[in-house]
């Protein structure tokens, strides 16, 4: 009986769960999920066939290397800065692994002993990154296998509420890691546009009036990722003038985000005390510590007070940074609620050169989620790892090494398996 091992079990990771449940029956393999909730992973699971609820502390070597060395496949939906941990034990035991995760520095340097291992690491097998790099590099071959030169490129993603469920000032839901949200674009971002390369500061980069129209669902504005340029070598497309990847939002969140970065509102250094602390008087403190003033406008102001930042209410979470105290706001009041829906949407704009002829290809994607625990994030997150671990385990992806899903080999069975799941793109 081949068995995998699924170390994680938080939002993301509950579509994923009911995908392997169901394989496991089909295949007659064992899913054991690991997490350090046990409650958690038994609520997901619930004593389905074929099935261990397992809790772990990740940071016990020997508990770790127990759990690895019984599993044929490693799915980590851990935080990503715990990923390295759960790789190390992987090429000790010599299993596969395979995570959402973009792949980071420690895993990078391991490559020639996954190699040297005869071992496939899949990494950047979700959403933003994995959907992305799929679709993205299925149409740029297309292209180029026309004959066509592509000369420009953005891939534009976001984790958004659906329409039905947006009754907010915000326009905005929390589906996913609410960290990464409040810090998100405070490295700025690089890339290329018009044949040059271009920075753009965090204090620039929530620009409500750079927007793209997505069909049915109107003007979403975007702002660039951190790092596109990497991205252009990957896809190659270093020839191509405009190489951007970019986050979707809400013009209105974007225009709200704008001055809770210009009020500092992000900073991560300065704490407050705030168990006897109102949150219009951190507020105040925090204006006064930066000695800056609240210059929000009508609109700007009833966002920040639906975040209770202009409210007398007490915070009373010990000493916090005013990062923390925003994200704990966010936590409380952009929440899905249990029949909210939310919403994925992903575009690619190509344009290309094909006998003389300037051409755009369009190619969207909208999911949506049925509830507050089966998102449209834990879909599209958790459905191409679990399509890709049971490949893995069939035998049917051969490739060895540190690998992300930009082969024909990966995304040409996986997005065929994601299209039967009801995840396909419409292009124009």
């Amino acid at each position: 009986m081949k068995k995998i091992l699924l170390l994680g079990a938080g939002k993301s990771a509950t579509v994923l769960i009911e995908y392997l449940k169901k394989k496991c029956i089909v295949y007659h393999w064992h899913l054991t999920v690991a997490d350090n909730d046990l409650q958690l992973v038994e609520s997901k699971l619930k004593g389905a066939q074929n099935t261990t609820a397992a809790a772990i502390n990740i940071h016990d070597e020997e508990q770790r290397k127990s759990f690895i060395r019984e599993a044929d496949t490693v799915i980590s939906m851990l935080p990503a800065s715990l990923h390295f941990l759960v790789a190390k034990t992987c090429i000790e035991t010599g299993r596969h692994l395979l995570t959402a995760s973009y792949v980071d520095e420690n895993i990078r340097a391991s490559a020639p002993a996954i190699k040297e291992k005869g071992l496939l690491f899949l990494c950047e097998i979700g959403l933003d990154p994995g959907i992305d790099h799929m679709s993205a590099m299925q149409l740029i071959h297309r292209i180029q296998n026309n004959g066509a030169k592509i000369t420009s490129f953005h891939s534009h993603c976001g984790g958004l509420v659906a329409p039905e469920s947006d009754d907010n000032p915000w326009h905005y839901k929390i589906s996913w890691n609410p960290r990464n949200i409040i810090l998100a674009g405070k490295a700025g971002a690089v890339y290329k546009e018009n044949g040059l390369e271009a920075t753009m500061p965090y204090e620039r980069l929530f620009d409500e009036t750079r927007s793209v129209e997505i069909p049915g669902y109107g003007a979403y504005s975007w702002y660039p990722n951190r790092d596109s340029l990497s991205y252009s070598r990957l896809y190659g497309l270093e020839d191509a003038g405009t190489f951007i990847r970019t986050t979707l939002r809400h013009p209105d969140f974007c225009y709200g985000w704008k001055k809770v970065v210009e009020l500092k509102l992000t900073d991560e250094d300065k704490r407050y005390d705030t168990d006897n602390l109102s949150y219009l008087s951190f507020f105040n403190q925090h204006l006064a510590a930066h000695e800056l003033a609240d210059t929000s406008s009508s609109k700007q102001k009833e966002m920040l007070a639906y975040l209770d930042l202009y409210s007398d209410k007490i915070i009373g979470k010990g000493v916090l940074a005013s990062a923390e105290i925003v994200q704990h706001c966010a936590e409380q009041k952009l929440i899905l609620r249990a029949q909210d829906h939310d919403m994925i949407i992903m575009m690619h704009e190509i344009g290309y050169e094909e006998n003389g002829d300037k051409k755009k290809l369009q190619s969207t994607l909208v999911v949506k989620g049925d509830n507050n625990l089966e998102t449209a994030m834990a879909k599209t997150v958790g459905l191409p790892l679990g399509i890709a671990a049971v490949m893995v385990l069939n035998d049917e992806i051969k490739l060895r090494g540190l690998q992300i899903p930009v082969l024909k080999e990966i995304y040409e069975p996986v997005l065929s398996a994601l299209r039967e799941e009801g995840i396909v793109f419409q292009e124009k």
